[in-house]
């Protein structure tokens, strides 16, 4: 019984608390309610504030930490990678002077020993002359002049997407694919000075470079060869 005589009067003073603060209310003037909206407006934006700083601060901290170690793994491959090639290219001279290499332009070869097996494979890679540096500060120019009159300006996706083609890797070479790409586009852009960066694309398309690939193996148990991955092939 007194439990429940308890809670009748929790509740009976719940009740007339809200009717007290409806009858406050109500006696408010126009300008204290104002004031009295504003300050709720205030509590609101600076509660979305805290919320933002909460946000950005877990943002920032999740994309360093990622990125962090990310940086960090990436230096260390591309160390390994300028490891590999100073060794294998030294070795590859001691397998021309004792004779293990069939021709003495010969890039690729396989050094095996034990469970580990190292293979050197080079491949011929299209690169392009000096006219494509034209040609790509002439895409550059024409791309600027022709956001200028697209809504969307920088953000439009023709855009984006050549621009990013226009990339160049860490020696500072255009990449064959990504400009191939860019002659697709000539039909969308539909214009006659883009078709003719293309063509001149085109023709300074004459030089072949050379690539050398890495493959690393560890044989198992079973005497199967598996292959290790540091994937820096695209370096």
């Amino acid at each position: 019984m007194r439990s429940k005589s308890n809670e009748l009067r929790v509740w009976s003073l719940i009740i007339n608390n809200k009717k007290n603060k409806k009858m406050e209310i109500n006696e408010l003037s126009v300008e204290e309610l104002e004031k009295l909206l504003s300050q709720k407006k205030e509590e609101e934006k600076l509660n979305l504030l805290k919320r933002r700083k909460a946000y950005e601060s877990i943002r920032a901290q999740t994309v360093n930490e990622i990125m962090g170690r990310v940086l960090s793994v990436a230096n260390q491959v591309k160390e390994l990678h300028h490891f590999v090639i100073s060794e294998t290219n030294a070795f590859r001279e001691v397998m021309q002077d004792y004779g293990e290499l069939k021709r003495n332009n010969q890039m690729s070869f396989r050094i095996q020993h034990g469970n580990y097996r190292i293979e050197v494979k080079s491949c011929k890679v299209k690169k392009f002359d000096e006219r494509a540096d034209v040609a790509a500060s002439r895409l550059i120019d024409f791309l600027k002049k022709w956001i200028s009159n697209r809504e969307q300006g920088s953000e439009d996706p023709m855009y984006q997407l050549a621009m990013t083609l226009l990339e160049r890797n860490k020696y500072g070479d255009l990449d064959y694919k990504s400009i191939s790409k860019l002659y697709d586009l000539e039909a969308q852009f539909n214009n006659e000075e883009y078709s003719e960066i293309m063509r001149l694309f085109k023709e300074s398309n004459v030089v072949e470079g050379t690539r050398l690939n890495f493959y690393f193996y560890e044989k198992n148990k079973l005497g199967v060869w598996n292959k290790i991955e540091p994937s820096f092939n695209m370096l």
